[in-house]
């Protein structure tokens, strides 16, 4: 038996079974069609079907041409319906992947033997096959912090509702799996199968209005409740089975090694104040408080499970002392919880403490609940838990004392899953980070010097002069001059109450709930000050009365762009060689967070340079932090699809330059990608799972089994990027006319009229400027038109340079792809983005420019790079076609792009009648065709499983 499974190789062979589950939704959607649409609908669905599948397998233009005029004729209801159609079987088989991934999963595991590369299985059975011992994997997994951080960004076209529906058919169809299923049983569930599909028919999956930022919070939160407060625990638990598997277990069934909560959640919903200004203080405060009623009502209704669950009694057990002891203390409460029975269950002592507990919890909770009802000065009662620190001590209590009295196995079960929760999420659930662009904080400390100082002129002092202004005021350790609220603008008093909005939530939520304040744009050392000195007059830093520093900030420069990643080294020495702000980094903690930006790294340099230049600047990091004596995690800025960061978590991890990850690691979560990883339990356990054990090898380097990157590597690398680059701002900054390409070839601008997120989609109206739209359209509009350009562009021109026709730098870099986890990750992405594409389609979008030789023009670059970009790609990994080790993904490209061509060119057809009737004005309510064409933005997102 082979080592290492596989997972893509082995799910082919049945593939089949997916094939018949995609072929049952297929026809029960159908079905629904032909009952509530009709007829004639159903038959313009299937006519474009069939015919976009024959030119699949053989192009003709005439019959092309006759489809195009059959779309033409459509009137713009029956494209709506037909757009619906397409968009809802791609809902369909996009659930039908997910579970038949899920079912291959598990088959698997009854099978036994060794899982697939990236399961805890695996990756622990590696570690114990090269002699780690298990103190030395106790001590690595004592390290770790890994933590998904789910953002808002405007790429989510789905709706929660829609989401809702689509979590009731996956239900449903892995119902149709159980085994030994009758004829009749088989026949029933397939009936409750197509009622859930028909209410998803009845849905409308667009938004009728623009999201809130609220919206948006409860949209973030939505995912713990539908998946993760089961997956958590239940992540856990697949890492002490495989740990049992290879290392056994201690003498109370516990695994030999020690596995500790190293799972944590953050989130920029509701702090994210970036360009969006509709995140205001209030709405911080408001996410902080919907968070920890979230997680506060899933402890009540575990620790409500738990009483019918833990029903010992004292004439069969003895509990431990101090758990006893904690019973007596609770007597000061007891009263109001048990009322007219103070003896209640006095002989079942876990209930009567899980009664006291959940008592405790909802005077907790009914506190959060009256904050956000709007009372002021809501103080909670003396039964309320102060932290959850008090809730976990109590749990553990109980914990231990049923060890105590051979009940561990008791322990181990729903009692322990509730304490990894507690652990994981406290009362805050998630670290909530705090967003905002470096002019913003500038601009308000310029105004609050020019009052103090009139004279000093901050905005034209020098960086080093900036400096030195800063560290005196913050290390003054007298009071600040008075400030004057009165006379500050707007603009810089809620700069200001955002701060004084942190300390209240540290005092509310706990230290904990508040994250990270992430400074984009970050050019300069004074950046980082200037967001101290803001934070010092809330009373987040500064010195005590006795003249010991604190600090309860943590600051993160974030680097975006291609010239920032540059000038990172120039950044951090400038402030770590700070002595103020290195007293202050000291007192909190000595750890200075890092946050990179894939999105507009790519956008702005193009994949290569982008992914390169990510690459040295977190070796400089390390170095540099190194070199200060400073801790270092890396925050990374990855979006959902290839060109901005996008990937599978595990490989992406692993691909990291060695050294770099140091066991702790923060990434975004955004758009699809948090749908597709987390809307369902199954799903989200596996996504887990990956991101874990990436993690895990990443950071093996702590342990003595690092790697080092190879110095010719390095070299070659680096002159690829450069060639990559150049190819790529060829294109898109010395290219003529290439933004108005953009604009009219992709559906960019209706883009900004769908109603999937609350931020703006480009930083300045009206600026067709690839510096004033953000990395999301610009990706979403590529992808859309069947372009995918960022993810890909000056890639192939790059590797024809380097190599030439030298056999041996051919073998260079194929020795590359096979030794290098991150040239093989590179590669390997750009391969899905290159599968994805078409251009063929692209072509058909170029053709809605008005001026026909710029289209001409840019678009003969595209395809020519396109086709250099495969050719390159295919001869550097040895493969025959895109995706080739990559089966699974292939097939499913497969199944959709026959019906993705119909809905590229309804969507082109929809496009050009659009701008025909609106030009660049305002949208008219007038306008029949804006309905269908928004409603094929989602379909074709769902298509392709990539927005932004």
């Amino acid at each position: 038996m082979p080592t290492t499974k596989d997972t893509s190789r082995l799910l082919v062979p049945r593939d089949r079974e997916l094939r018949a589950r995609v072929k049952l939704f297929g026809n029960l959607l159908g079905n629904i069609i032909r009952r509530l649409e009709g007829e004639a609908v159903l038959q313009a669905v299937e006519a474009l079907r069939k015919g976009f599948v024959a030119l699949r397998k053989k192009d003709n233009p005439d019959k092309r041409e006759r489809l195009m005029r059959y779309i033409d004729a459509l009137d713009p209801k029956t494209l709506e319906t037909i757009i619906r159609a397409f968009s809802i079987y791609f809902s369909l088989v996009n659930l039908a992947e997910e579970e038949y991934l899920h079912r291959e999963r598990r088959r698997q595991v009854t099978e036994g033997g060794p899982l697939w590369l990236g399961s805890f299985d695996h990756t622990i059975r590696v570690f114990h096959g090269r002699g780690v011992p298990p103190q030395a994997l106790e001590g690595l997994l004592g390290r770790l912090e890994y933590m998904p951080v789910f953002t808002a960004h405007p790429t989510e076209a789905r709706r929660r509702t829609v989401m809702e529906a689509q979590r009731r058919i996956f239900l449903a169809a892995e119902r149709l799996d159980m085994p030994r299923l009758g004829r009749e049983e088989r026949e029933e569930l397939t009936r409750q199968l197509e009622v859930q599909i028909q209410i998803l028919w009845r849905t409308n999956e667009v938004r009728v209005k623009k999201p809130q930022v609220q919206d948006e919070i409860k949209y973030g939160l939505f995912y713990y409740v539908e998946s993760l407060f089961d997956a958590v625990p239940h992540t856990y638990r697949l890492l002490e089975k495989a740990i049992r598997r290879s290392y056994g277990s201690d003498e109370h069934g516990n695994p030999a090694v020690r596995v500790p909560s190293f799972l944590r959640f953050g989130s920029w919903i509701g702090g994210d104040r970036d360009g969006n200004p509709y995140v205001t203080p209030a709405i911080t405060e408001m996410a902080c408080r919907l968070a920890m009623e979230q997680v506060l009502s899933e402890y009540l209704r575990r620790v409500h499970t738990l009483r019918f669950v833990l029903t010992h009694s004292l004439l069969m057990c003895r509990p431990t002392e101090a758990f006893m002891q904690s019973l007596k203390e609770d007597e000061n409460i007891s009263k109001a919880v048990f009322k007219d029975l103070p003896d209640k269950m006095e002989s079942e002592p876990y209930r009567r403490k899980l009664y006291i507990i959940r008592y405790r919890l909802r005077e907790t909770l009914d506190t959060v609940r009256r904050r956000l009802a709007g009372e002021t000065t809501v103080m909670p009662t003396h039964a309320a838990y102060g932290s959850s620190q008090a809730l976990l001590r109590d749990l553990t209590l109980i914990h231990d004392s049923l060890i105590s009295h051979g009940d561990g196995n008791v322990a181990r079960g729903e009692l322990t899953d509730l304490i990894r929760l507690v652990e994981t999420c406290g009362f805050h659930l998630h670290h909530l980070d705090i967003r905002q662009e470096s002019t913003v904080h500038t601009a308000a400390v310029t105004e609050i010097l020019a009052q103090w100082a009139p004279d000093m002129d901050y905005e034209r002092q020098d960086e080093s002069n900036r400096l030195q202004q800063l560290a005196a005021l913050l290390v003054d350790r007298e009071n600040l001059p008075e400030l004057s609220h009165m006379t500050l603008s707007e603009a810089t008093g809620q700069t200001l109450e955002v701060f004084h909005v942190m300390a209240r939530l540290r005092r509310e939520v706990g230290p904990e709930g508040i994250g990270t304040y992430v400074i984009s744009m970050t050019h300069a050392a004074s950046h980082v000050m200037e967001v101290m000195l803001l934070a010092r007059l809330a009373g987040l830093c500064g010195w005590t009365e006795q003249g010991a520093p604190f600090c309860h900030i943590r600051i993160s420069p974030l680097f975006e762009t291609i010239e920032d990643l540059r000038h990172v080294e120039a950044v951090l020495q400038h402030l770590l060689s700070n002595a103020t702000y290195r007293e202050l980094l000291r007192a909190s903690g000595n750890l200075q967070e890092v946050m990179l930006g894939y999105s507009d790294s790519c956008k702005d340099g193009g994949i290569l340079a982008s992914a390169w230049n990510l690459y040295q600047a977190q070796q400089q990091i390390i170095a540099i932090t190194a070199a200060h004596e400073v801790q270092c995690q890396l925050f990374h800025g990855r979006g959902g699809t290839i060109g901005r960061g996008g990937g599978s978590t595990h490989e992406s991890i692993v691909a990291q330059p060695p050294g770099t990850v140091q066991g702790r690691i923060r990434f975004t979560e955004q758009g699809e990608v948090l749908s597709y990883k987390y809307s369902n339990t199954e799903t989200a356990v596996y996504e887990l799972s990956m991101g874990a054990t990436g993690l895990i090898k990443a950071s093996a380097g702590l342990i003595g089994l690092g790697n080092q990157d190879q110095t010719d590597h390095l070299k070659i690398m680096d002159t690829l990027a450069q060639q990559g680059e150049k190819a790529y701002r060829n294109l898109t900054d010395r290219t003529r006319g290439v933004l108005d390409y953009f604009y009219e070839a992709t559906p960019v601008e209706e883009i900004g009229q769908l109603n999937i997120g609350s931020r703006p989609s480009h930083r300045r109206k009206a600026d067709r400027s690839k510096s004033s739209i953000r990395a999301i359209p610009w990706v979403f509009g590529w992808a859309q038109s069947r372009h995918t350009v960022p993810a890909w562009y000056g890639l192939g021109s790059a590797l024809r340079q380097w190599r030439t026709d030298d056999p041996g730098r051919l073998e260079q870099l194929r020795q590359m792809y096979r030794e290098w986890p991150f040239f093989r990750a590179l590669l390997s992405n750009s391969q899905m983005s290159l599968a994805k594409a078409d251009m063929d389609i692209a072509e058909e979008y170029a053709r809605l420019c008005h001026d026909k030789d710029l289209a001409k023009r840019v678009f003969g670059l595209i395809r020519e790079e396109y086709l250099r970009t495969v050719e390159e790609v295919l001869t550097v990994s040895c493969k025959d076609s895109l995706l080739n080790d990559n089966p699974v993904l292939a097939l499913s490209l497969m199944r959709r792009n026959p019906y993705l061509d119909p809905l590229n060119h309804i969507q082109i057809t929809l496009l050009r009648r659009h701008r025909a009737l609106q030009g660049t004005s305002a949208v008219s309510p007038d306008d029949p065709w804006l309905s269908p064409l928004l409603r094929s933005i989602n379909a074709i997102a769902a298509g392709m499983r990539n927005t932004g």
